[in-house]
């Protein structure tokens, strides 16, 4: 073997051995910057018996209860996966806010972000003339996108991960495992609350936007940021109303939608939508549909409304009463 050879050689394995060293260093890094905090499954915040995954229903189910959560400005453990941030030194709050411009959401799942202030104050707002210690980031573990996966804990992560770094951080988080394994019992459980009723109103001949609009507005609908709804008393929507998004000016359909986890809890909720859509579409010159585009009958309204009564009812007693900001975390 000539020398050449020989040096090649040598030059190829410490190569190798400079890559094996780096390697590690870079995996000893990493466990240094992450201390688990809930390894052991056997604390899962939800109970057990999960249902399969469906598709906004009526149907019956006794799903576990879940906490109940007063204040919406706390992190809600049973619903949130949360990563930890210990900053190394407090940071201005002007900077701290600029880095968390875009934690806001990961995948389709929505991010709150937490922070302690030096002087001990906590909450969801970060204030400018503050200097923070520490920050959580919350991410709902199910709406109705599914369970939180993979991917999108993986992202919350990597900006976890880049918050750390930019602060010289130090991060607490749990297991993905039992992270993705609780995302799937609470999309179970939720999915078997979920409800979605509606009521087709279908025009004889097409009307303009402007006037259906008038005509629901001569009715009682509210337009909102989000659209055109029927308010209760405290101002919160019990049903909205909705129009073919692909409709310039003429359309031939109007929808009724009640959505039963965001709206009021009614023994009558459905029966209210159903004498409003009898007004609307006396006044737009519609035949009144039921979701699956059958001629609807009024004496369906009573089954109906017992149904829904009692899927509030559900909620409830599984600490997500209907029409509140809770609720809307996880059934949107």
């Amino acid at each position: 073997m000539s020398e050449l050879q020989i040096l090649l050689i040598s030059i190829g394995a410490a190569l190798i051995v400079l890559v094996l060293l780096y390697n590690g260093w870079q995996e000893w890094r990493a466990r240094r910057s992450m201390r688990p905090t809930l390894s052991d499954a056997g604390q899962d915040v939800l109970l057990q018996n999960t249902v399969q995954r469906r598709e906004p229903g009526l149907w019956d189910g006794e799903p576990a209860p879940v906490p109940p959560l007063d204040d919406t400005a706390d992190i809600d453990a049973a619903c949130e996966a949360v990563i930890d941030i210990a900053l190394a030194h407090p940071v201005p709050g002007a900077a701290l806010a600029e880095a968390l411009q875009d934690v806001a959401q990961v995948g389709k799942k929505p991010v709150r972000v937490f922070a302690q202030c030096e002087g001990g104050g906590y909450g969801a707002q970060v204030q400018p003339d503050e200097s923070y210690v520490s920050v959580q980031l919350a991410v709902v573990m199910a709406n109705r996108s599914g369970p939180l996966t993979a991917i999108e804990w993986s992202k919350l992560w990597n900006q976890a991960q880049n918050l750390a770094e930019r602060f010289e951080g130090q991060i607490e988080a749990p297991e993905q495992s039992v992270v993705l394994s609780q995302a799937a019992d609470l999309d179970a459980r939720c999915a078997a609350m979920d409800a979605q009723v509606g009521l087709i109103l279908q025009l004889a001949s097409p009307r303009s936007v402007a006037a259906i609009t008038q005509a629901a507005a001569e009715v009682g609908f509210v337009q909102t940021s989000k659209g055109w709804a029927w308010m209760a008393e405290n101002g919160l929507p019990r049903f909205v109303l909705l129009l073919d998004a692909a409709a310039r000016e003429d359309t031939h359909r109007v929808d009724l939608l009640l959505d039963v986890p965001n709206s009021i809890p009614d023994d009558q909720a459905f029966s209210r939508m159903v004498a409003v859509g009898r007004d609307l579409a006396g006044r737009l010159d519609a035949h009144v549909l039921d979701d699956q585009g059958r001629t609807f009958q009024d004496s369906s309204a009573p089954p109906i409304d017992r149904q829904i009564s009692a899927l509030y009812d559900q909620l409830d007693k599984s600490g997500f009463l209907a029409g509140t900001e809770r609720t809307a975390r996880i059934f949107s």
